[in-house]
């Protein structure tokens, strides 16, 4: 269970959203530890090693503030390819939070592009 305290969210929704693991990803404008654009990735919980992997492009690091991997929006934005250096950091931080946490990803995963009903988990 997340233990919640997290300002201006209520336990309740925290309590909910991250009842199971969690990858989540997203942009971050920029403040304190990391002060300029990034796009962010982290999992909850943080399976072991995690801060540790591996991940795509050479530009994303793992910030200990954060606890999660950062890739600078210049990198992105300056890459020959900015969809495929942006979807090689996504899937490279799911990657590894799935792969270290040992989640059901037959389960969990449709094909790339095929949607489909939501199924009950």
């Amino acid at each position: 269970m997340h233990p919640g305290g997290i300002p201006n969210l209520p336990d309740v929704v925290t309590r909910d959203a991250y009842s199971h693991e969690v990858s989540s990803c997203g942009f971050w404008a920029g403040s304190g530890a990391v002060a300029e654009p990034a796009f962010y990735s982290y999992a909850y919980p943080a399976p072991p090693g995690f801060a540790e992997a591996r991940v795509r492009p050479e530009a994303a690091f793992f910030s200990k503030d954060f606890g999660e991997f950062i890739l600078p929006y210049a990198a992105v934005r300056t890459a020959a390819s900015p969809d495929e250096t942006l979807l090689a950091f996504l899937e490279s931080t799911y990657d590894a939070a799935a792969d270290l946490g040992r989640w059901d990803r037959k389960a969990l995963e449709r094909p790339a592009g095929k949607g489909g009903p939501n199924r009950a988990v």
